[in-house]
């Protein structure tokens, strides 16, 4: 177990569709504890495997209710149905650095996905949490939430991270 590096736009793995898991064993646990200490040492509040360069359709997401809490849930092979009503707020993400903006998204979502053991999981997830699955899920299909924003606001961000990655060399 040990923290990975997070892959950042444009790096091309981040847009590719990750691959369906269908083998539940220690391997993908291991991936799960390796994306857990990323995600926790970002700090984020979820993670894709392909973040850390894994094309594999898991995600985790921060469940914690208390501040010093390390909560998470784990979503294998995750589909997203039954999206109902629209909410505007603020995203980030750790792949996209220094950004952030206004995105819209499903109010309610239903989703069905399996565990780290390969047991099915379905629920329904509201407002914030909806918004992280939405996120995240997004990932693992090679989309980010820059895609979702106006041409010209995508166009301006670009700019910016040509200029931090000059001045990084």
């Amino acid at each position: 177990m040990s923290i990975q590096k997070i892959i950042t736009y444009p790096n091309p793995l981040l847009r590719k569709k990750n691959a369906k898991v269908t083998t539940f064993d220690d391997d993908l646990k291991k991936l799960v504890q390796d994306m857990k200490e990323t995600m926790y040492d970002a700090p984020g509040i979820g993670l894709a495997a392909n973040q850390i360069g894994v094309s594999k359709q898991v995600v985790l997401i921060d469940i914690s209710e208390e501040e010093d809490e390390k909560k998470f849930m784990v979503l294998v092979n995750p589909v997203l149905t039954d999206g109902q009503g629209t909410v505007v707020d603020e995203e980030g993400c750790l792949s996209v650095i220094d950004y952030t903006a206004k995105v819209k998204r499903f109010q309610k979502i239903h989703v069905t996905a399996q565990d780290v053991e390969g047991n099915p999981v379905e629920f329904d997830a509201e407002d914030r949490f909806a918004r992280i699955i939405q996120h995240e899920v997004d990932h693992i299909f090679g989309k980010l939430f820059i895609d979702r924003i106006s041409a010209l606001k995508r166009g301006l961000y670009k700019k910016k991270l040509a200029k931090i990655l000059r001045n990084q060399t």
